[in-house]
């Protein structure tokens, strides 16, 4: 193996890789077919949502627990998390026999407290606290303080860093020549690891770091020449979607990535669909970042080798309507109107028959009569086949004189309804 430190000597890979091997799965890195075809290049998933908690977080959190002198470790640890921090948390928790205490926004998904019981068992409590993560973690690292116990951060720690790092350690393992390597992107854990790794084994390499449009935390912090804090973030790619990346992350980041590329929530959801439709691979929003940058750089990768890490797999089954739906809006086949129909029989005949092609489907129509009133509002959803027969569905609204709102083009009013 090569490249045991990195240039700042904080990292030494080998001894993570050694530590972490008693408790996390060597993950394939798994030639893709389908996407392969698609580029013109030979693209390998590195599979971290086949990992034992299903995402790569519980090799920076055991590579930290493990790390932690032993006066620390009998006074147990603490992490603030809503999702596959905490997993790896609690697993490394019960493999190490320590006390943990999982602090978790009142809001979190029972499933991902159960999950994250289970992983723990005996050795881990929760504690709901706070309507944000934010609030959260202020009470944990309180509680921390007023306990005498250790915060494991869910990125922003050289051990954490060096732990995420193992992942390309064993990319590097089984391919060696790649010519990029597309990672998500969150606080900046994975990318400062693999990154790093990458620059001391294979600089020609290039890293490609990929974070949603809604929260582009180190494309700010890069453009900024340091970490900012977002006023405001979408949340959708939850495993990806921070406020601001760490301090320790981007002083790394800065000098290990290449390019910080952004994709939208929409592209986000049609990756996970045609990755669960073409190979059978469940994925959550942050696990579906890599691939779905591919598009962009289709010219750029033709013929070479790619790798994109898959970082997990920890998605709720009731997200999957809401993964559809932004899909098929992002694809330009599902929009909204609040249309204003003449109260009369026979008005939604004539919508029906002279504005719907003979493909559009309504699949949403909620109205209220509204009495000594002409006309009412209707707020109606309408799936297409084909992105281009939006241009005619509004032309024929235009032709039959219909008064319509498209919500989509309004997004207060669209979260608003619909």
């Amino acid at each position: 193996m090569q490249g045991n430190t990195n240039t700042l000597g904080a990292l030494d890979f080998r001894k993570a890789t050694e530590r972490i091997k008693q408790v996390v799965i060597k993950t394939p890195l798994v030639f893709n077919p389908h996407l392969s075809k698609r580029y013109g290049c030979n693209i390998f998933l590195k599979r971290e949502d086949l990992q034992v908690v299903r995402s790569y977080k519980i090799r920076g959190a055991f590579n930290m627990i493990s790390s932690l002198p032993a006066e620390k470790v009998d006074c147990g640890v603490v992490c603030a998390s809503a999702g596959n921090h905490a997993q790896g948390f609690a697993y490394s928790c019960k493999k190490l026999n320590i006390r943990g205490v999982v602090f978790m926004p009142v809001i979190t998904p029972n499933q991902k407290v159960q999950q994250t019981k289970m992983f723990g068992d005996d050795k881990v409590e929760v504690i709901l606290t706070g309507d944000t993560f934010d609030d959260c973690c202020i009470a944990a690292k309180k509680y921390t303080i007023e306990n005498g116990m250790t915060f494991i951060p869910p990125f922003d720690d050289y051990k954490i860093i060096e732990g995420q790092a193992t992942v390309g350690v064993e990319i590097f393992e089984e391919l060696s020549a790649i010519d990029y390597i597309f990672i998500p992107v969150g606080g900046g854990g994975l990318s400062a690891g693999v990154g790093s790794y990458f620059k001391t084994v294979s600089p020609q390499t290039k890293i490609i770091g990929v974070e949603p449009e809604g929260a582009p935390s180190m494309k700010a912090a890069l453009n900024a020449g340091k970490p900012v804090t977002l006023e405001n973030i979408e949340r959708f790619v939850d495993g990806a979607s921070v406020k601001r990346v760490g301090d320790i992350t981007f002083s790394i980041c800065k000098d290990v990535l290449d390019e910080m590329h952004l994709v939208s929530e929409g592209k986000v959801c049609s990756t996970i669909l045609k990755l669960y439709n073409e190979d059978a691979i469940v994925v959550e929003p942050a696990g579906a970042l890599s691939i779905a940058a591919l598009d962009d750089y289709k010219d750029s990768i033709k013929g070479k080798n790619i790798v994109c890490i898959v970082s997990g797999s920890n998605n709720d089954i009731d997200r999957m309507q809401e993964i559809k739906e932004r899909s098929l809006q992002y694809e330009g086949l599902k929009h909204y109107f609040l249309i204003s129909f003449a109260q009369r029989p026979g008005a939604l005949r004539e919508f029906v028959n002279h504005v719907l092609g003979p493909t559009d489907d309504i699949t949403r129509f909620e109205y209220m009569q509204k009495h000594n009133k002409e006309k009412g509002p209707a707020l109606v959803g309408i799936e297409l086949q084909s992105k281009k027969d939006y241009e005619t569905l509004l032309a024929n609204l235009n032709r039959s004189k219909f008064i319509y709102t498209e919500l989509n083009k309004d997004d207060t009013l669209f979260g608003y309804l619909v």
